[in-house]
Parts: structure tokens; sequence; C-alpha cells
């Protein structure tokens, strides 16, 4: 059975995390689309075995839970994360996306707002490569990509994470650095603008 359209409209922050950074982001990013007005669910996906095939439980024992199709279909707008994989996307979030036929044939996705974040633990660990790679399956979904403006002045001045592709953090090399100041509120100013588009798109299809 499929579930039905929910009657408000919602941003979806989907992520996969190993270590928490980009769980982290995820969170002040679903706290920047709040206030813009938007309600918003967390969701994340199971991993993947890389030597034979596995089964996660449905429910997660612990942190958010994992993303369905219809989380996916009926979102107003999607924030999508993931930590650097050699300048690409991890991999449980690249399979969880190649899963999505469905949805492209249907055109779900079509002419809704996304935005991508990521995080690495160096500065130039390949966190702008991902970010890039991140949108090419949104825009085969026709989504519109939405980035960080150069208005958001913490962009000229980070040291640490930050590009006008989309919000990063630095993790440092034992990846146990937390988000910093300037991270939280690039992250925060990605999800007010994501959110506000994203309603302001949905009000305008559903009139």
């Amino acid at each position: 059975m499929t579930e039905a359209p929910p009657e408000r409209a919602y941003l979806l922050v989907l992520y996969y995390s190993r270590n928490g950074a980009t769980r982290s982001m995820a969170q002040q990013i679903a706290r920047g689309a709040e206030q813009a007005g938007i309600e918003t669910r967390i969701r994340t996906v199971p991993a993947v075995s890389t030597v034979c095939e596995a089964t996660a439980d449905s429910i997660p024992a612990e942190g958010d839970l994992f993303c369905s199709e219809a989380d996916l279909a009926n979102c107003a707008g999607l924030a999508l994360g993931s930590p650097t994989r050699f300048g690409n996307m991890a991999a449980p979030l690249k399979y969880f996306l190649d899963s999505t036929s469905s949805l492209w044939l249907s055109g779900a996705l079509i002419g809704k707002p996304a935005a991508v974040f990521s995080a690495s633990s160096s500065l130039h660990g390949g966190q702008e490569s991902t970010l890039l790679t991140m949108m090419l399956p949104l825009l085969h979904h026709g989504m519109l990509i939405t980035g960080l403006p150069y208005s958001e002045q913490d962009l000229l001045t980070t040291e640490s994470g930050g590009t006008p592709y989309g919000p990063t953090h630095v993790a440092g090399h034992t990846r146990g650095r937390s988000l910093d100041e300037t991270e939280i509120k690039l992250c925060q100013a990605q999800g007010r603008r994501l959110g506000a588009l994203a309603l302001k798109l949905y009000s305008g299809s559903h009139r």
C-alpha cells in the first residue's frame, strides 16, 4: 500500500554518517529549515556490506530512522549529506539513490529544491568534488539545486568548512572535531534558504 502524501510540506534531511559529523550537520540544517517555518524529517540509510549480502532491521537500534521511498517521494525539498569517500559520496547513500528508479520514472522529485552537504577529515579532503558528484543524481531526478550564495559573509572568512556548493565540515584527522561556529552558521543558512524555497514552491503548486 502506498503511503498517502502528507497534508503539510516537509523538508527531508537525508544523510549517511559513520562517525557522527555528517549527522551533526544534518541536525543544524534541519534547525535552519525549521527557522524558515517548514517541518523537517531527518533520515539516514543503513550501511552496506563489502563482503556479502547483509540485511539490516527496518528500524535502527539507535539514531535516526532509515529513509523510505515514501519519505523521499513526498518531500517538498531535500538536503542530502555524506562524508567524503575519495572525493565522492559514501557507498550506502549511493546504494540508496541507485534504488530510486521508480521515482525517476514517475517524476516524483521533478521541480523540488535540493541542497547537498559533506564532511571530511582534512581541509582538502575532496569536499567540493563530493558535493558536485552528489548533485548529479538529483539533477537526473529533475530537482533544482540550491547552494550557498556569497551574501553569506562567513563564506569569505571561513578557515574550516564552507563552500558555495553547500556547507561542509572539517572533522580533523582523528574525526573528533565538532562543528565550529562558522560551520554551524553556514549549515543553518543552507537550511533556511532551502526551507524557504521549498515552502514557496510547495505553496505555489498546491493552490
